[in-house]
């Protein structure tokens, strides 16, 4: 059996539920709480047919098996999830069948990624793209449990090289690049094509050959004092507003 070190931890009751949905094979262990024991029901009977173990917990123990105190009450294990290279010549349909597709270029905060995530998938984004930038967040515990199932509901991608991804986009997908100003309002971006959606790091935003490889750039227009939004919060209000 593969050691638990190698496993990805899934904490809270959505996260898991959203795991088990879509993945259901790559469980290897489940433990919970006795305060989560109907939710875990059916997810412990599947283990049992495919022999693989789960166990009632004390809230104490399952701390240790999360590493955090923050599990919701139920934690499953996983097998690591692959992530695939993007190529732009042979785009996948979760990209060119969705208006909006995140791609985050350098977003070091696990929890940011989580929260970009989950707010995707809540607009009915189909994937998510993680660039090869050495700050950017991987796929991790924290991550997941941020992100409250919305990492499973979505196609993961990856491009090492994204700049070279942007500029070999057929003209029917869009590159649009999120800057803090002299991009267009979201209203002002043409309809009806898919967008991929660049979001760069939350200190130094994007670099500026990511921005010259995008076709368009976009802005949130400020209404008051704060001259920016932290940039999981304006991911999600980039997304809504391209949807509109």
């Amino acid at each position: 059996m593969t050691r638990a070190a190698d496993l990805d931890r899934h904490c809270g009751p959505a996260a898991v539920a959203a795991l088990f949905a879509r993945r259901p094979q790559d469980v290897m262990r489940l433990f919970h709480t006795a305060e989560r024991r109907r939710e875990a029901g059916p997810h412990c009977a599947l283990l049992a047919r495919s022999r693989r173990p789960y166990r009632e917990v004390v809230a104490a123990d399952l701390a240790r098996v999360a590493g955090t105190q923050h599990h919701g009450g139920i934690v499953a294990l996983a097998v690591p999830r692959a992530v695939p290279a993007i190529d732009p010549r042979a785009l996948p349909a979760a990209v060119v069948g969705a208006r909006v597709t995140p791609v985050l270029d350098g977003i070091g905060n696990p929890h940011n990624l989580g929260a970009i995530a989950r707010s995707a998938a809540f607009f009915g984004c189909r994937a998510l793209v993680l660039s090869g930038d050495p700050r950017q967040a991987g796929l991790s515990d924290a991550a997941f449990r941020t992100a409250e199932g919305g990492l499973e509901a979505l196609d993961l991608f990856r491009a090492t090289d994204l700049p070279l991804l942007l500029r070999g986009l057929p003209p029917s997908v869009v590159s649009i690049a999120a800057v803090p100003r002299g991009g267009v309002p979201p209203a002002e971006v043409p309809p009806g094509l898919p967008l991929m959606l660049v979001l760069g790091n939350e200190e130094t935003g994007l670099a500026a050959p990511t921005v010259a490889a995008c076709r368009l750039r976009v802005t949130l227009p400020a209404a008051g004092p704060v001259e920016s939004l932290n940039v999981s919060v304006a991911a999600a209000v980039l997304i809504h507003a391209l949807l509109a």
